[in-house]
């Protein structure tokens, strides 16, 4: 482990004795995929309290990890201190069309800590950004522009907001369903350029970092690959008289 990692270990440790000792919900900041793998690592000395990661929304890439005392049962997800700000152009006759790297660097620019923040949606006519519901009151009173176009922010009801993340349908078949050969098949690459991606630890499966071309998915398993995009493995179908497997994936755009 880095110097980081070892001390972000040391705090989700720490949020857990807290939640135990306290009797109460403990939260962390967003967590990146190199940091969920951290939390994943714990599982083991972590198991004597119930703990998930929520971003928001179903597929969230940045989560927070959530600890929950015996006794916190229904509603975990809508506990978790996440809000939704919703971006919109003053006048969307003369916005930019803004891309989710102008979104984050507006935030940035505010000095506000990554952390903080969870994804940032792209929808038709808004951007939605889920953060600390600490920070949805500075956003809202301080962004007001992104690039050269002036914006609106809005806090939105989480209960009310309806985000599927936007995903194309991949079908083909594979000689099993090992991790490089459904890398391939999303993203049209050869197996063989993928394993250095593997192997640099560029590659997590919910989550968790795999450094293993031959390691088996399962039916949905949501795939990150740093450099490339995300992919679920819906489902596996029937075989082939060759042999093959025909499988179905959804993959983010």
């Amino acid at each position: 482990m880095t110097k980081e990692e070892i001390l972000l270990s040391k705090h989700l440790k720490d949020l857990a004795e807290s939640a135990w000792q306290k009797g109460i919900a403990v939260f962390s900041d967003f967590l990146n995929l190199n940091e969920q793998n951290v939390y994943h690592s714990l599982s083991n000395s972590l198991s004597y309290i119930h703990s998930e990661l929520f971003g928001g929304y179903d597929f969230a890439e940045r989560q927070m990890a959530g600890f929950f005392p015996d006794g916190f049962e229904a509603g975990i997800s809508s506990a978790f201190p996440i809000r939704a700000v919703s971006i919109r152009p003053q006048n969307s006759k003369f916005a930019e069309d803004l891309s989710h790297r102008d979104y984050l660097g507006a935030l940035m620019n505010l000095g506000i800590d990554r952390s903080t923040t969870g994804d940032i949606v792209l929808m038709e006519d808004k951007a939605i950004v889920f953060c600390e519901d600490t920070m949805a009151g500075f956003i809202c009173e301080n962004l007001t522009r992104v690039r050269h176009t002036s914006v609106v922010c809005r806090t939105q009801d989480m209960s009310d907001l309806e985000y599927q993340p936007e995903t194309q349908k991949v079908c083909g078949t594979v000689a099993s369903i090992r991790l490089d050969s459904l890398m391939a098949l999303a993203f049209r690459e050869s197996r063989s350029s993928l394993t250095g991606m593997i192997a640099e630890g560029r590659v997590f499966v919910n989550g968790k970092q795999i450094t293993s071309n031959a390691f088996r998915l399962k039916e949905g398993d949501i795939i990150s690959v740093r450099g490339l995009g995300r992919f679920r493995y819906a489902e596996e179908g029937s075989g082939t008289r060759k042999g093959r497997l025909f499988v179905r994936l959804e993959k983010y755009i």
